[in-house]
């Protein structure tokens, strides 16, 4: 018996695509992950493989994705967002449905940050798309969800890629997969205040990011950060570009995998 294959799916908006591709190449080679913890974009394609979705499916709906089937357009600010998750809710239940995370076959969790508390919180029982539709709630962009006193956003706030979170489910070898990388424009190319707060963004993240990496108990066997240069992560364009650079990873790194999880 192999080893307990875990997968840690990063956040990286529509750079999360890569995840697809490289659930692919691991179906082609008979590879079926023990579990799967998710940020974000991560989430999103973590939830919906787990609750049964074919990954070809996943491809599909993904790559016909066009940002009025993400974003309310027209409808007015609310207070705690540009935009309402309305939306974005609607589309996760019609295709993740009613399942609940106790219910999946292959274990899922998934990563929101709390407003109250400044606490990372784990979706690991209730419904899975809830859970996806919190970890993916970017701040100031998508409202804030509500749940059990909580205020969550997106998970890549204080967890970009959840490697611990997938060991906590049982891992014994932890595959993770960093979308992120190459994203950020050269200071002097930066053109607008929302560009120039991103890149803020940008910069604390990499800085927790490393900490967390150089800590002597981070759990990670395999750390895969595809290029992916030159590919924004808030366009929708170029996913099927992406998703042949997951698939390039997995190919390109199957040996290593399969040697990581044999006995």
């Amino acid at each position: 018996m192999s080893k307990k294959l875990g997968l840690a799916l990063g956040g990286g908006g529509a750079r999360g695509v890569v995840h697809v591709g490289f659930l692919k190449a691991l179906e082609e080679e008979g590879i079926i992950p023990a579990c799967v913890s998710g940020t974000s974009m991560g989430a999103i394609v973590g939830g919906c493989y787990c609750s049964g979705m074919s990954v070809d499916v996943i491809r599909d709906t993904l790559l016909k994705l066009k940002t009025s089937d993400i974003i309310d357009v027209g409808v007015p600010f609310t207070r705690l967002s540009i935009l309402r998750s309305n939306k974005l809710q609607k589309l996760l239940i019609k295709h993740i449905g009613d399942v609940r995370f106790e219910d999946l076959n292959i274990p899922f969790s998934c990563t929101a940050v709390d407003l109250l508390s400044e606490q990372l919180y784990v979706f690991k029982n209730g419904s899975v798309a809830k859970g996806v539709q919190a970890s993916s709630a970017i701040p100031a962009v998508f409202k804030p969800i509500e749940h059990e006193g909580m205020l969550l956003v997106d998970g890549g706030v204080l967890c970009r890629v959840p490697v611990r979170q997938v060991k906590e489910l049982g891992a014994d070898v932890v595959v993770a997969i960093d979308a992120i990388k190459n994203t950020g424009e050269p200071v002097e190319k930066i053109t607008s205040i929302p560009s120039m707060l991103m890149r803020v963004f940008d910069t604390i993240d990499n800085k927790n990011v490393n900490a967390d990496r150089s800590a002597p108990d981070y759990p990670c066997d395999l750390l895969l950060e595809p290029e992916l240069k030159g590919i924004s992560q808030f366009a929708v364009k170029n996913l099927d570009k992406i998703y042949e650079e997951g698939y390039a990873l997995g190919k390109d790194n199957m040996q290593k995998i399969k040697e990581l999880i044999a006995d």
